[in-house]
């Protein structure tokens, strides 16, 4: 099966230039360094001790950043390559870590660039994060002796049934991990039912993410620019059709004067199209882009600009964390609550969900069935300041709880090496 899974790469790989090109119209990061998509590299090979962290995109690059904080502590003298396949991922990199790391693309999984990429970083060991299954990468690793770990794992019952259609490509990648570790019981159980081993539970680094370095200037910015006495409804990394369900409610229901509603989306390819969606609806809009104050007539602020989240999240009164309105999986509701800001999720928390559920058991959070609800309970705990006061002390406690998934995976990956090296 592996052989036929590279079959079809080398069939899609010769024309995956022409697609860096397009996402490029919007994202030039995707048109820089296309040779180390194919594992060629320009730059000099770091040598000494390499310590490699792979993070695919951006809510992997957020979540790494403890773990890159914990390494760059225990291995002063090492290497910290951190690759990613996105280029909101390498932006979030650059942002997070400037020059502390060296950043490079992961190459498509290929064998013989799998083969020249590690060739060219000879990592110590690497980190996968998530649910990062390349098979042909695992292969080349195991070939060539460096220990693959896979860390913050999750899977869900969805991805677990792909993943079991597929058995005879998971099962040997699974098996040939160093150690897996896992965010929690069901995830453990999935991944070991597919072939892992020596799986444990040491939970969700994201947990650990502490509010980035100038996030609470830039809120007290943003929220000068959206007008200090303006409430804000923070619609946060909304997915595809999302936009389009909560402008329908919100002319069922609008926000009570003079509430502002701020549209992020998670994608930077589809700012104009949201932008495009506001227009075509007369819907009077500003955006961020522009960098002025927004205009009083205004009802909605369209954030298109990248990095910014936490800001928006510590400007917000009130933040909807999108992906879990269609179904979608949801996103990371962590950094909201982080921030102090009462948080809001849909139906459809998944790629979450234990994260989501425990949030909501302890009052950290509120889960709706749809946009029509979203804004109800948006619009109700923007009128009552003592019920967000009240979910801000929930969230602090409930993060309080749940920290230190890093130390703990960096113990199991630590021991896991002293003993490979006894």
């Amino acid at each position: 099966m592996r052989a036929l899974y590279t079959l079809a790469w080398r069939v899609v790989a010769p024309f995956a230039p022409m697609r860096l090109w397009w996402r490029g119209r919007h994202e030039p990061g995707y048109r820089m360094n296309v040779a180390e998509r194919y594992g060629r590299y320009a730059r000099p090979a770091p040598g000494g001790d390499v310590v490699w962290i792979h993070a695919v995109s951006l809510g992997e690059t957020r979540a790494a950043a403890p773990l890159v904080e914990r390494l760059l502590h225990e291995r002063p003298g090492a290497t910290l390559v951190l690759t990613s396949m996105t280029a909101t991922g390498r932006e979030a990199g650059r942002a997070l870590f400037g020059d502390r790391v060296v950043q490079a693309w992961l190459p498509y999984d290929l064998p013989g660039a799998m083969r020249r990429f590690l060739m060219h970083f000879r990592p110590s060991f690497g980190v996968l994060m998530e649910t990062e299954l390349w098979p042909n990468l695992a292969a080349e690793a195991a070939t060539a002796g460096v220990p693959l770990f896979l860390a913050n794992a999750r899977l869900s019952e969805r991805s677990a049934r792909r993943y079991r259609r597929v058995g005879p490509l998971v099962r040997p990648l699974l098996r040939s991990l160093a150690g897996v570790a896992a965010q929690t019981d069901a995830d453990a159980e999935r991944l070991a039912a597919l072939g892992a081993r020596d799986v444990v539970v040491t939970g969700n680094m994201k947990f650990d993410i502490g509010v980035p370095e100038g996030a609470r200037e830039l809120a007290a910015r943003l929220r000068g620019m959206f007008g200090a006495s303006r409430p804000v409804v923070l619609a946060a990394s909304t997915r595809e059709g999302e936009e389009a369900m909560i402008l329908d409610a919100l002319a069922r229901r609008p926000l009570p004067a003079p509430t502002l509603l701020a549209i992020v989306p998670r994608h930077p390819q589809r700012f104009d199209d949201v932008a495009a969606l506001l227009s075509s609806r007369g819907i009077p809009h500003a955006r961020r882009s522009a960098g002025l104050p927004v205009p009083p007539a205004a009802t909605v602020v369209l954030g298109d600009t990248m990095g910014e989240l936490s800001g928006y999240y510590g400007a917000a009164d009130v933040a909807f964390v999108g992906g879990s309105l269609a179904p979608l999986g949801g996103q990371n509701l962590i950094e909201a609550i982080a921030m102090g800001t009462p948080a809001i999720v849909g139906p459809h928390t998944y790629n979450f969900a234990d994260a989501a559920e425990r949030a909501v058991e302890a009052g950290a959070a509120l889960r709706v069935t749809d946009a029509d609800a979203m804004l109800v309970e948006a619009a109700a705990l923007v009128a009552d300041p003592a019920r967000r006061d009240a979910m801000r002390e929930r969230a602090a406690g409930f993060l309080g709880a749940h920290r230190g998934a890093t130390s703990r995976t960096w113990s199991f990956v630590a021991a896991r090496l002293a003993a490979r090296r006894r």
